[in-house]
């Protein structure tokens, strides 16, 4: 993403504001609300309300854009212990983003509390206080990941929000999820927008037991995955034609079906460095290849249109 490329807002129906990326030709958030979209599509997915109740709760939030999904973390986390110890990375490629978003005073609507946090995180990319530990890591996310891993953070909570598997295919590969994963505490959970069946593929080859979060103000689901060595803790995983579903997460027969068809054949990146265009490409071809269902035969059967 150039960094000249000049941000201004977008009003969203929720009375919130996001801005439009034009080498995307995406908005940051779906016009439905910005900041319910925050909450509700990753805050409450990964039980925050629940895992506040630890001393000590990590986040690792991918594509930290605007900066929303942070505030909404811990708004949502410290009204429940405003004494949970917090620690956050946060990867982003362009510092002109989050920056943006304070110079336009997107956030007059939050307590000033949080804008002064995300204020500190958009202009020095770190803030260390009572309860809060955070940095962000500014580049290629198939790169910044590694220092991810390599620290040996393990979330309680990932949030995966990029722009979506068609305008950004790098971050929706078997790839790089598997590195996501790597950074997931095996009771932790990871919570993403995304319904599409290439990703939900993505996470369940990354060793992931997946379920489906409620549509926000649309009529497509989002995505919600934890390690299956989280049954033994506090989740009950199904298994359902060797998909293994989070039961408190149910998926619909449409959506296990969609996971057989050629929709699901997932993105691969496998050098972690190749655009968008060959990316997309590959898969394409791999698609031509395949023995699955097609989608529309799919979408047919389901009267999808």
């Amino acid at each position: 993403m150039p960094d000249s490329e000049m941000f201004s807002p977008k009003l969203t129906s929720d009375g919130s504001f996001t801005f439009f990326s034009q080498e995307f030709n995406e908005l940051f958030h779906s016009h439905f609300g910005a900041r319910q979209e925050s909450f509700q599509k990753f805050a409450y997915p990964t039980q925050l309300q629940t895992q506040a109740q630890k001393p000590v709760l990590r986040l690792l939030d991918i594509c930290y854009g605007l900066g929303y999904n942070t505030a909404a973390a811990l708004q949502t986390i410290w009204e429940t212990n405003p004494h949970c110890q917090v620690e956050i990375i946060a990867l982003e490629q362009n510092s002109s983003v989050p920056q943006a978003a304070i110079g336009e005073d997107i956030f007059q609507q939050w307590d000033c509390k949080y804008t002064d946090i995300l204020t500190q995180i958009a202009y020095h990319h770190q803030i260390q206080n009572q309860h809060l530990t955070a940095k962000l890591l500014i580049g290629d996310a198939r790169q910044t990941i590694l220092q991810v891993i390599t620290s040996g953070f393990q979330a309680d909570a990932i949030f995966l929000d990029p722009f979506s598997p068609p305008q950004c295919p790098q971050l929706w590969t078997v790839e790089f999820i598997s590195l996501v994963a790597k950074c997931l505490h095996w009771q932790g959970l990871l919570a993403t927008y995304s319904c599409a069946a290439s990703v939900r593929v993505a996470l369940l080859t990354a060793g992931l037991a997946i379920g489906s979060t409620s549509p926000v103000g649309r009529k497509s689901p989002g995505t919600v995955a934890m390690p299956l060595a989280a049954e033994t803790f506090y989740q009950q995983i199904d298994t359902h034609k060797n998909i293994p579903i989070i039961s408190s997460f149910p998926l619909s027969a449409a959506e296990i079906e969609h996971l057989q068809t050629r929709a699901a054949v997932p993105y691969r990146d496998p050098q972690l460095q190749d655009c968008a265009s060959i990316i997309r490409q590959r898969r394409q071809q791999e698609q031509l290849n395949s023995t699955l269902e097609s989608t529309y035969q799919w979408r047919k059967r389901w009267s999808l249109g």
